[in-house]
């Protein structure tokens, strides 16, 4: 039997295997495309916890083909799809070899690349044969590039050319890197087909409040400045402040999980907070024409995490550099600000990320490239600040007006014309 060579992994420093978690973050591609797609699995076992992740993620119209992996048995995977009953068995088809495969939108790698430089290049370049225009590959290595240099630094190599995300799962065993790889581009028009992106940075609590993982680490240093001061001055009490703080210090990170209106035509908030202005202007930066723009202040108390107002494909992004004016005032015009551009059906849309009199460090995590669901997460700002989206001023009427409460990903703030 001829094996793929997007399974071949040879000098495995020691087992690396995805779990569920990683596994269902690694599918993320395939879960978000809302209608009928083809998607490939190379390297899959029947005990892969990506293959069930993929199986799970699968809509009624999908199609799914599973190569096994270098070893593996075809006949054993087909034995264990049947197994999964008529609704599995009709949209996964596996076969023998990655030959008989045909194109797809999401092509996914089962198992971790884990080689050297160049067994990774010529497993990728193996993959992309297969990809459709537009397409993303899904790959993952171990997160401690000490033992995988040469697939690590293939991979952030990849990353830099074609990279459009990737992630950093810690609860695996090991910690792997996931790597979604795109080699063509991609239609904004894809965006309005997806669901927001299953995104590891955002740590479930419940079912419906989860704690981005900045918050995760703040807290964890807040923890160890007590240990530190309990164990340094064992007969004070100053470890009961940072002790105290690690609470309110993840709160203030909260990502709760948000209802995004299936309207097509609404334009939903960036953030949550109070609404400064609404106006029509004119801003060089981003073309000759009238821009609407909505300004929302977040205080403190409110959640930090962005979303995307609308669906599109992220075509720019810089940072404008300026002062750390209180967000509520007028100079904050001039604040450090984040500007992410995302082209869209409607025209192009931007949203920027104002650092306000406490905020000092803006995240982004959505590259150039990427294609962002309406109210998907794609990054925060850290303590009171200010989000402001532009709107095409001829598309968009405004429905919110200065002082109205909005949630981001949730409350409506334009529609379409």
């Amino acid at each position: 039997m001829t094996q793929s060579p997007a399974v071949r992994t040879p000098g495995r420093p020691g087992p690396v295997r995805i779990g569920e978690r990683a596994a269902r973050t690694l599918v993320t591609e395939l879960a978000r495309l809302n209608d009928s797609k083809a998607a490939l699995l190379a390297g899959a076992t029947s005990q892969s916890a990506v293959l069930a992740a993929a199986i799970e993620a699968l809509l009624p119209g999908d199609r799914l083909t599973v190569v096994p992996a270098e070893g593996g048995s075809a006949a054993a995977l087909r034995d264990h799809v049947t197994a999964q009953g008529r609704w599995v068995a009709d949209r996964v088809r596996v076969v023998d070899s990655l030959a008989e495969a045909d194109p797809a939108e999401v092509v996914i790698a089962a198992e971790p690349l884990l080689g050297t430089a160049e067994e990774t290049r010529t497993t990728i370049e193996a993959l992309t044969k297969y990809l459709a225009d537009g397409g993303v590959l899904s790959v993952a290595t171990a997160a401690a590039p000490g033992r995988t240099a040469g697939a690590a630094a293939e991979l952030e190599r990849q990353d830099a050319l074609h990279g459009v995300g990737r992630d950093l799962v810690l609860r695996n065993s090991p910690p792997v890197r996931l790597y979604r790889l795109r080699f063509t581009p991609a239609d904004p028009a894809t965006a309005v087909r997806l669901a927001p992106a299953h995104r590891p940075s955002s740590v479930p609590l419940t079912r419906t409040m989860h704690i981005d993982s900045n918050g995760v680490a703040a807290a964890g240093i807040s923890l160890g400045l007590a240990a530190l001061a309990r164990l340094t001055r064992p007969g004070s009490k100053l470890w009961l402040l940072p002790a105290l703080a690690a609470a309110p210090v993840a709160a203030f990170f909260r990502d709760p999980e948000r209802d995004v209106p299936e309207d097509p035509s609404a334009v939903v908030a960036a953030a949550d907070g109070q609404v400064l202005s609404v106006q029509r202007l004119h801003d060089e930066r981003f073309g000759d024409g009238e821009w609407l723009r909505v300004a929302v202040f977040l205080s403190v108390l409110d959640v930090h995490v962005n979303r995307a107002p609308v669906a599109g494909k992220v075509v720019d992004y810089f940072v404008a550099d300026g002062g750390f004016a209180n967000a509520m005032k007028p100079e904050a015009e001039h604040n450090v600000a984040a500007y992410t551009v995302l082209e869209t059906v409607h025209g192009t849309v931007v949203v920027a990320q104002r650092t306000g009199l406490i905020a000092r460090r803006i995240v982004q995590r959505a590259p150039v490239g990427t294609l962002l669901a309406r109210g998907e997460r794609f990054g925060l700002i850290r303590f009171g600040s200010r989000t402001d989206v532009y709107l095409p001023a001829d598309a968009a009427e405004p429905l919110v007006g200065p002082g109205d409460k909005v949630v981001g990903g949730a409350t409506v703030i334009a529609r379409w014309r």
